[in-house]
């Protein structure tokens, strides 16, 4: 149900009959799996984007074994954060092998450009013949390919748990402050209401020197706009200390 515009875009792109399941609803998942169909998919991203928070990839993986459907996982926002040196969702939920085919970003963990899709050599040589969006789009430049190939090559676990360690700090820093964070991830949305409030808080963050991004309609449902923290593994103590102070003004003056 909150899967990324790409993906929805995508499945339009195919043709295929799309059914939406109810956002990590397992048991809404299970019933649209025993709809007629030929053949069956199960596509979910692994870290939602907006909220922050995990896929069931264990329960999903399951059921889709159980009906024979193939599981696409989008892990943009796990990939190179999650599981034993950054090796993402399905290593975080240890399923790794019951992912059909795995895409995932260039651009954000790794912090380079482009993207990559992984499966079995059949699958691939199909994507790269067949796929419109894929044939006649510009290849990477040589250097990212490079750099990013180099970085896949780099042990992450060091960087990954300094990440784990950051979000922790200024989760439970943002909760004493009197947030609600129910977000267990480097994404930590604080979900404000309305569009206005949003922009005057992001705005307000930003001139005391905290970039954190506004998010409104109709990116998130109407009333549901929220300023979306994204933590990085650079940040340092003194860095989240001073956010928090920041975020403590912010919580007087906006009442949140």
């Amino acid at each position: 149900e909150l899967n990324h515009a790409s993906i929805i875009e995508s499945c339009k792109l195919a043709g295929a009959k799309v059914s939406i399941y109810k956002h990590n609803d397992m048991d809404d998942l299970n019933k649209k799996l025993q709809q007629k169909g030929k053949n069956k998919f199960v596509i979910t991203e692994g870290i939602f984007s907006m909220d922050g928070d995990f896929s069931k990839l264990k329960e999903i993986t399951e059921i889709a074994e159980k009906s024979k459907a193939i599981t696409i996982l989008d892990d943009a926002h796990g990939d190179f954060v999650v599981g034993i040196d950054g090796k993402g969702t399905p290593n975080h939920f240890n399923v790794t092998k019951k992912i059909d085919l795995y895409i995932s970003s260039l651009s954000k963990g790794l912090g380079s450009f482009g993207g990559y899709v992984s499966s079995q050599n059949n699958v691939i040589d199909l994507c790269i013949n067949k796929s419109k969006s894929f044939i006649y789009t510009s290849a990477l430049p040589s250097f990212l390919v490079e750099y990013s190939l180099k970085r896949f090559e780099s042990n992450r676990e060091k960087q990954r748990k300094k990440l784990e360690n950051n979000t922790n700090l200024l989760s439970k820093g943002l909760r004493q402050i009197g947030y609600q964070i129910d977000s267990k991830t480097h994404i930590i949305p604080i979900i404000v209401g309305k569009e206005k409030i949003a922009m005057n808080f992001g705005e307000f963050l930003f001139k005391k020197g905290v970039f954190v991004q506004p998010i409104r309609y109709p990116t998130v449902p109407k009333n549901k706009a929220r300023l979306r923290i994204s933590i990085t593994a650079w940040l340092s103590r003194k860095d989240i200390n001073v956010t928090l102070a920041i975020f403590e003004q912010a919580a007087k003056k906006f009442k949140i």
